[in-house]
């Protein structure tokens, strides 16, 4: 059987780089072929989190934002091309999620950078974009959309299982042995420990969650946090940084405790708000499947462990998929389905008023 070859790129809220894997829908069961990851330069990293935090000057700074980063894109897919040994021609598409700088559905709208059209022009390939508007168009949250491709290769006969993505935010997948597929975003995952991480170790993460483990989370505030308004909303439901930030931090007061303290705070919040979330919305779960780069926190895989006995926890990676490929492969799928004018989206999911064949094509 012929390949059927789509890209697919992430660069999440994480801010660190962009993926690109390349998957072959060929067989019922898609197969991640190639990948690839490049970083964001620190310069670049810091125009995104200016534009996400509101200052002056955002349209100008945001559409040269968005050319660099489509010169990142068309580099990681420059690299996955060369890593599968094809050229652009052989793809059918390329699936970009773009960079989101702002997420607010009540009002209307979600914005992600990246410049399809540019991205189109300078890999010579087929561009799938901006899948998320269509569904807020239709009265949706426009995330999460990964649910739809975690049904396609995660899910199993016999079993209820969920699916915890643990980036930047977390999100929850529920796969039942039968019935309705759920999904919804729970609350923060990578995105305050990060930012924590970088401002008192001066490093990108807590690698392996080790600060945070030599520390005893505050009960103080951990009650305050988990007081936030949004985990007691039902789903469907999605949030962002514009929710969990660094102001967000601050109203806590959280400079009155040692940073380690805090660390390990905030490492339980997300531990705490993902268990909270998994026993109110998926109580049948016999398996949680874990996806993201929250996975290599080794204390944070650890505390669900603990807080989820007997369930067992498990990366992706023992399901047959890299847990850092999840994302962007599901881009690819996305993109497929673009493109055969299928619907992307999940209205049980989202709260989209139906289903809809989401993103914008800018052929090659």
């Amino acid at each position: 059987m012929s390949a059927e070859l789509f890209a697919g790129l992430m660069s999440g809220t994480s801010f660190d780089g962009v993926d690109a894997v390349l998957v072959d829908f060929a067989q019922p069961r898609p197969r991640v072929a190639a990948h690839a990851y490049r970083p964001f330069e620190a310069a670049l990293r810091a125009e995104l989190h200016a534009l996400q935090d509101g200052t002056t000057g955002e349209l100008h700074r945001a559409a040269l934002c968005a050319n660099r980063l489509a010169g990142v894109y068309a580099q990681a897919v420059g690299a996955l091309l060369a890593a599968a040994s094809i050229d652009a021609a052989t793809l059918r598409a390329i699936g970009c999620h773009g960079q989101t700088v702002r997420h607010r559905p009540e009002a209307g709208y979600t914005m992600q950078l990246g410049n399809a059209a540019l991205l189109a022009e300078l890999t010579g390939a087929c561009v799938v974009a901006d899948f998320r508007s269509r569904d807020v168009a239709a009265g949706g949250q426009g995330a999460p959309l990964a649910p739809a491709f975690h049904g396609t290769m995660l899910r199993a006969p016999g079993e209820d299982r969920a699916v915890l993505n643990l980036g930047g935010i977390a999100n929850l997948t529920w796969l039942p042995a039968q019935g309705e597929l759920k999904g919804f975003d729970c609350g923060p995952g990578n995105c305050l420990l990060d930012l924590w991480a970088q401002r008192h170790l001066h490093l990108p993460m807590d690698e392996d969650g080790t600060w945070a483990a030599g520390a005893a989370a505050d009960a103080g505030l951990l009650d305050a946090m988990l007081a936030e308004p949004y985990f007691a909303l039902p789903p469907p439901k999605s949030t962002g940084r514009d929710l969990f930030n660094e102001s967000w931090l601050k109203a806590h007061a959280v400079s009155r405790l040692e940073p380690r303290v805090v660390q390990a705070t905030l490492l339980e919040l997300t531990a705490q708000s993902v268990f909270r979330a998994l026993r109110t919305h998926c109580p049948r779960a016999r398996r949680l499947i874990v996806c993201g780069g929250g996975v290599r926190n080794t204390a944070l895989m650890a505390r669900l462990r603990d807080l989820l006995a007997p369930v067992p926890v498990d990366s992706s990676a023992a399901h047959g998929i890299d847990p850092g490929l999840v994302e962007a492969a599901a881009f690819a799928w996305l993109a497929r389905q673009t493109l055969a004018a299928q619907p992307g989206n999940l209205p049980a999911v989202t709260g989209a008023r139906g289903p809809r064949v989401l993103g914008a094509i800018f052929p090659p």
